[in-house]
């Protein structure tokens, strides 16, 4: 069916400029809240480059907004004008965690939520002569040397970190969480053999895997993913842990419904279309598509998950 159609059936209007206006008058923003290079930009600049095939008169310009762990990012889109012309990365833990633990100028539950493309498995790799083959081994080694097993992680309040604190709950034991500035050192340790254990994003530990520099212990997702499916889950290991960073695309509270279904419908085709995948996989990139009503409540468990954690743990050092 045409787009005007599934409009039209949404019962969804707005003033006659408004739709010819919109979103052919000037580019839409991409916000990114982290430094270029990374996870959330390739996925934020892959969406920049695909998503004007599917929104006509579109034309998309990523700009990066770094600072206090994403947040100056995020406060960036939640306060941008709701008029379609700003819209940006959004991730589930550290977009949540940092409205736990803090209060910055956002409301995660406020956010107009699009369309979620990634969600990164979090993991425990260890170097490949490591004595840690199981969660078993760990568990049983933590609780003879409690506190003093370390596990590297990007950061405090990073998933890797709300990964590590969920596996100490699961297990009953006490880890030694040693935060670093992202994820390149802590990999650098654990190659070096000064560090047990790291704690990082699937796709970060793709390369060194293939290379067979580091083993995977377990993976966070709900299911293995494919590329590294030698590797269990928590849950397969017997423990009920969930874990990683799901990034996906946002716009400010408030966004018009007709420009809200707009996007939506967009991001429908984009995410099924064989070139987006085709670049999402040459980027290795988990793909995990949400759109519209799945996508908030995929955020909303999350948010609600982490605000529980947080009572049992909380996670400031």
């Amino acid at each position: 069916m045409k787009r005007r159609s599934l409009l039209a059936i949404a019962g969804v209007t707005v003033p006659r400029r408004a739709r010819a206006a919109w979103p052919a008058e000037r580019p839409i923003e991409i916000i990114i809240p982290f430094p270029p290079g990374g996870g959330v930009d390739q996925m934020g600049r892959l969406v920049g480059l695909h998503l004007p095939r599917h929104l006509p008169g579109a034309r998309c310009v990523a700009v990066n907004r770094p600072g206090a762990g994403g947040q100056i990012g995020f406060e960036t889109l939640f306060n941008a004008a709701a008029d379609g012309y700003t819209i940006g990365a959004a991730t589930n833990t550290a977009m949540h965690a940092i409205a736990i633990e803090r209060r910055p100028r956002y409301r995660p539950d406020e956010f107009t939520l699009l369309a979620n493309i990634v969600d990164d498995p979090g993991g425990f790799w260890v170097r490949p002569d490591s004595p840690f083959r199981t969660l078993d081994d760990i568990r049983l080694a933590a609780r003879g040397r409690p506190g003093e097993i370390g596990v590297g992680t990007a950061g405090i309040g990073s998933d890797d970190h709300m990964l590590l604190l969920a596996f100490e709950a699961a297990a009953g034991v006490t880890l030694l969480h040693v935060p670093y500035a992202g994820t390149a050192p802590v990999q650098r340790d654990v190659l070096a053999g000064t560090l047990p254990i790291g704690g990082f994003n699937g796709s970060e530990a793709l390369t060194l895997l293939r290379n067979g520099r580091i083993r995977g212990v377990a993976q966070g997702g709900a299911e293995r993913w494919a590329p590294i499916d030698a590797i269990p889950t928590f849950r397969e290991g017997g423990f009920e842990v969930l874990g990683g960073s799901a990034r996906g695309i946002a716009a400010p509270p408030g966004l018009h419904p007709e420009v809200t279904l707009q996007f939506e419908l967009a991001f429908t085709a984009m995410l099924a279309s064989p070139d987006f995948l085709r670049d999402a996989e040459m980027l290795s990139l988990p793909m995990r598509p949400l759109v519209g009503r799945a996508y908030r409540q995929m955020m909303a468990e999350d948010y609600a998950a982490l605000q529980r954690l947080w009572q049992r743990r909380p996670w400031r050092e």
